[in-house]
């Protein structure tokens, strides 16, 4: 598992770096699997207060591994996973339990962010309590540039977090933001030059309280917005289960690829 996430825990805070610098910490399959990994054990640690979430190298996370995107160009399947229709975890098919584990942990979870947080990998860090971000921090929701929807637990996240006006039309551009940008639109809780050392600051106040009251107050603060959670989260597997591997969203894949003008088909 430490060739993908690297754990340490020091006085119930535990240190969660992803470890793919190379490649600037995308999703493959073994990081998703890594990641499911690391939740679950982090989940049962009694004497767990709190976590801090960062990625090695030059960026927190590029989203999905962009040779998965290849292979959807040449006709593969762009998962290697079970149907994503199926609730594996919960609410929570397998690729939104890997965003959705952070937000079901019982205490705090502190994203610290820098370089790039792109789809999948933004989306991730949307699944933690608070995102502190770099200067140098890009943000993004970036599947419609491959002719798909954010489904890892995205639509269900950004819309507690921002006006719906600014979700959809992030959502619809795949605009790019900066951290300051991310600051006002909600996205972000604060701007730091070293996001981890603040994070890993936070943590370790965090950890000074009691743990009974600060569990208590994850369950309340997630109750308060979880209504509409299951029914959001079950909608948005079912539009990009439509989406995955359609013609428009092959061609979305195979321009981007060769860096050029896509040619749609009517719906």
């Amino acid at each position: 598992m430490e060739d993908r996430v690297k754990v340490t825990i020091e006085d119930g805070v535990a240190d969660v770096r992803l470890n793919r610098a190379d490649k600037m910490n995308a999703l493959d399959a073994d990081m998703f699997t890594a990641i499911a990994e690391t939740g679950a054990r982090l989940k049962h640690d009694a004497n767990l207060r709190a976590v801090v979430l960062s990625g090695e190298g030059r960026a927190f996370c590029a989203g999905l591994d962009v040779e998965r995107m290849a292979a959807v160009a040449n006709g593969e399947s762009l998962l290697p996973f079970p149907q994503l229709d199926q609730r594996t975890h919960g609410v929570a098919n397998f690729v939104q339990h890997i965003v959705w584990l952070w937000r079901e942990l019982p205490v705090p979870v502190i994203a610290a962010v820098h370089g790039i947080a792109l789809g999948g990998g933004f989306q991730l860090a949307l699944g933690a309590d608070m995102r502190y971000v770099a200067p140098d921090t890009r943000m993004g929701i970036i599947e419609p540039k491959w002719g798909l929807v954010p489904d890892m637990a995205g639509t269900v996240l950004l819309r507690h977090l921002a006006r719906a006006d600014v979700v959809r039309e992030l959502t619809y551009t795949a605009r790019i933001i900066s951290a300051e940008e991310a600051i006002a639109c909600g996205f972000a809780t604060r701007l730091e030059a070293d996001p981890r050392a603040a994070a890993l600051n936070a943590a370790r106040q965090i950890a000074a309280h009691s743990p009974h009251a600060i569990r208590a107050a994850k369950r309340l603060l997630n109750q308060a917005v979880a209504s509409d959670d299951v029914q959001g989260l079950t909608a948005e597997t079912m539009e990009q289960k439509a989406l995955l591997g359609s013609p428009n969203q092959i061609e979305a894949v195979r321009a981007n690829m060769a860096k050029r003008m896509p040619n749609w088909s009517n719906p």
